[in-house]
């Protein structure tokens, strides 16, 4: 190695996190600065707000050279979600990997409608993750819930996410195309199902179309067939009274909203996300 390698001359840890954001960004990697201090703090066990404290310290080469291992990574466009195996979600860290759609802040108005009204039995469709059904079931004690997903490795990370949330007594995941071995109705039915078009597919950034299952992503066509399949199997599992709350595209509230109207649902209303963009569709059964 040369006299100039990162993971062989003495330096400060500042010295190390520059070079690195300077990679990052001649990767066109987004957010350099955020990635890097957030495997820094990965790679040193300290948390998050803590990074700075450490930046004067010497940088001892194992631990280097584990950090360059993760910025090779991350310049790779692998997600840092992925890279450290936890995504936050509404104040709690969920398991993740490429077998579930990474949790996402825009789904947080989908929990945030939820919680509004009362439930004691919840189920979540292409639950993924479990982030949404755990989320609920841990802002409302006395609920159970079930969650349902075609993948069976997604079911075993929501699985994982729910024993490690201590919620695993509460809710039960099984595998199911929708509603197909569902049984039982519900006082709120929730999803963030895939809504993402064909033709939109290859305009996503590389972290989610290199690195996130498509089938979670997209259902092809015109990204309206879940829709489809939960606006007509609702009414079998809803309890009167009960919601439907589904997370959408930010064009597609005119559409879904239709589909829940010809599904018999009321109070049928479209709610924008923090920055104003049409994010969830509510209804009620009669």
């Amino acid at each position: 190695m040369t006299k100039g390698d990162i993971a062989t001359d003495p330096m400060a840890w500042a010295q190390v996190l520059r070079r690195s954001v300077r990679e990052l960004s001649d990767a066109g990697v987004p957010g350099a600065m955020r990635d890097a201090r957030l495997l820094l703090a990965h790679v040193l066990g300290v948390a998050r707000d803590r990074v700075t404290l450490i930046l004067p310290d010497p940088a001892q080469p194992d631990d280097v050279a584990k950090f360059k291992a993760l910025i090779t990574r991350r310049c790779g466009r692998e997600p840092v979600s992925h890279i450290l195996g936890t995504r936050e979600f509404y104040g709690r860290e969920f398991a993740v990997s490429a077998d579930v759609l990474d949790p996402r802040p825009d789904t947080e108005t989908l929990i945030d409608v939820a919680l509004k009204g009362a439930f004691l039995r919840v189920l979540d469709l292409g639950t993924g993750s479990g982030c949404i059904l755990l989320t609920l079931l841990a802002e409302n004690p006395d609920a159970v819930g079930v969650g349902s997903d075609l993948s069976e490795p997604a079911l075993n990370m929501a699985r994982q996410n729910g024993k490690a949330l201590g919620a695993g007594e509460r809710c039960r995941f099984i595998n199911s195309d929708w509603f197909g071995n569902v049984e039982g109705q519900f006082d709120l039915i929730v999803s963030n199902p895939p809504y993402i078009t064909a033709n939109e597919m290859a305009a996503l950034e590389p972290e989610v179309l290199r690195f996130e299952p498509h089938m979670a992503l997209s259902p092809g066509g015109d990204g309206l067939g879940a829709y489809r399949a939960i606006t007509g199997g609702v009414m079998g599992h809803l309890s009167p009274g009960g919601r439907l709350v589904v997370e959408i595209g930010p064009a597609q509230g005119q559409a879904v909203t239709g589909l829940f109207h010809n599904a018999g649902l009321q109070n049928v209303k479209t709610i924008p996300d923090i920055d104003g963009r049409d994010r969830v569709v509510i209804g009620s059964r009669p």
